[in-house]
């Protein structure tokens, strides 16, 4: 039975959204693993989704995609934080797979250089992320 991975994406810079849904399907797709993909309004509504689409125990792993850039405000550095903080939070407190692909940029330009598929391809290295802690999980017997 192939593994079954939950992307949360937030589409607010959609291109980037785009790029990084790109790179995570084809890695899933390429280990030959299922995927659903649930867009969410922005980066702090991410960690929300995933707990409680993770109440369902209908996936394996999730990977959370999206991007936010530096902005006038001191509102950066909270979404960047919140956001990390909340799904490091529930891959430890309940055992979660989680690949943390939530870009945090101080350009647009920098963002996508990360998230093209032919460039830094982060969509790619958060599903394998994502996939290598499934994996370990099965190797530790832990569900």
């Amino acid at each position: 039975m192939p593994l079954n991975f939950l992307i949360i994406v937030s589409p607010y810079y959609k291109d980037i959204a785009d790029f990084l849904i790109e790179g995570a399907s084809q890695t899933l797709k390429d280990n030959k693993a299922d995927y659903e993909i649930l867009s969410v309004f922005g980066a702090l509504e991410i960690p929300v989704a995933l707990k409680i689409a993770s109440e369902t125990r209908k996936y394996d792993g999730f990977i959370a995609l999206g991007c936010v850039i530096r902005g006038e405000t001191s509102h950066y550095d909270i979404v960047c934080n919140e956001s990390a903080s909340g799904l490091q939070k529930l891959a430890l407190e309940h055992n979660l797979a989680i690949g943390n692909g939530i870009l945090t940029c101080d350009t647009m330009e920098q963002a996508l250089v990360r998230a093209r598929p032919d460039g830094k391809n982060k969509g790619r290295d958060t599903a394998l992320a994502a996939l290598d802690i499934v994996n370990l999980k099965k190797k530790m017997k832990i569900t």
